[in-house]
Formats: structure tokens, sequence, C-alpha cells
């Protein structure tokens, strides 16, 4: 695994990892799922926490300059800082609300800066640069079930993380697509049940 740490005492390893909320509600349902997973995370594995929303993040120039394997060239802020910790990290779970079918815009933005974390792209074809990483995709949605899988819905923001954690060579071992998130309501048995059944997917060697 690509950071990891060790039990005192008996050389055990753990792997490290990253949990990014990308959602402006730090008590909403999309960080209780995360919250949920980050129990469970913290019994095998040393874990990070990163409000998206928390951090100041230029947009993407596209100037270039970071390709194939370079740092971003703009001052320093926090997509710096993420980089690093997904560079660290061999699980990512990363959470968004949909928005317009899609991940919150914060969370794009932080993506769009990191490029070069997830794929290498020095001639036609760009290369996968996180191969050997585990990952998770969460998303809640305000559509009641089924229409939470409609691509406009909560299937999109789940198509739009897959697309960065594939380009990257990410193992996705499975999402969760929460429905009916407009009603506030308290997280039932059966999103924690998925999140549990998620962690022993990372768990497991």
């Amino acid at each position: 695994m690509t950071g990891q740490l060790h039990e005192p005492g008996t050389g055990a390893p753990r792997p490290r990892a990253l949990i990014l909320n990308g959602g402006p509600h730090k008590n909403g349902s999309t960080a209780a799922i995360l919250r949920s997973i980050r129990a469970r995370l913290e019994t095998f594995s040393a874990v990070d926490w990163v409000d998206v929303y928390d951090l100041d993040i230029r947009p993407c120039r596209g100037c270039l300059a970071c390709r194939p394997d370079k740092r971003c060239v703009l001052p320093e802020d926090g997509a710096h800082l993420v980089a690093e910790k997904i560079r660290a990290a061999d699980i990512v779970v990363i959470g968004s609300p949909t928005y317009w079918g899609n991940m919150t815009g914060p969370l794009k933005t932080l993506f769009d800066r990191t490029v070069p974390v997830f794929e290498r792209i020095d001639g036609r074809f760009p290369e996968p640069a996180c191969r050997g990483k585990k990952a998770v995709i969460v998303t809640t949605c305000a559509a009641p079930f089924p229409l939470n899988l409609l691509s406009s819905q909560g299937a999109g923001c789940v198509r739009a993380i897959r697309t960065v954690l594939d380009g990257g060579g990410f193992t996705i071992v499975g999402t969760i697509n929460h429905s009916g998130a407009s009603q506030r309501a308290a997280l039932g048995g059966p999103v924690h049940r998925k999140a549990a059944g998620l962690c022993r997917a990372l768990a497991a060697v």
C-alpha cells in the first residue's frame, strides 16, 4: 500500500484513508453517511477528513504547466494540500450531494486542480497514477427512490466522481446513492449496513 503506518508494538501495517466531504453541510446527510464510514474505517486505518467547502481553492486556468506529473503552479492553496493527501492515501472516500445530476462545484474545482495526482499525461494517452488504491463513492439526492437512479439525479453524481477515480486507476469497491435526502430524516439501518459492507471490502487484502 502507498502510505502504510504501523500499530505501535505490533509492526502490523495500517492503511491511510482520506475522506473528502464535498457537501456544504457538516451535519447534513452526506456528512452523516461519511461519519458512519469513518467510524468503521478507524478500526483498521488512519483516517484523515477534509471538508472541501472549508478550503480556499482557485479554479484551474488550463495552463497545462502541471503536465505530465508536476505540482500545480498556482499560488499555494487548499488544492495543493489535498493533492498531497490523495498521493499518501491508500483509501479515498468521496461524498457529495447531487447538484444538477453532478457533484458540487467546490469538489469539481478540487478535482480540476489535482489532475496530475490522478493521471500522468505525457503523450497521446493518460496513464493512471493511483493503481492499487481503493475508493468508495457516496452521494445524497433529494429525489425519492427510484428517481435517484436516473442519470439526471444521484446516478449522475456517482458517474461524475467515478470518471475521476477511473482515470486514476482506483478500484471502486462500491457506492451509496441515498435518496430522499431533502426530507432530513435520520439515516436508516440499510444505509449503515451498506456502509459497513463497503468498509469490510476496503479492509480486505
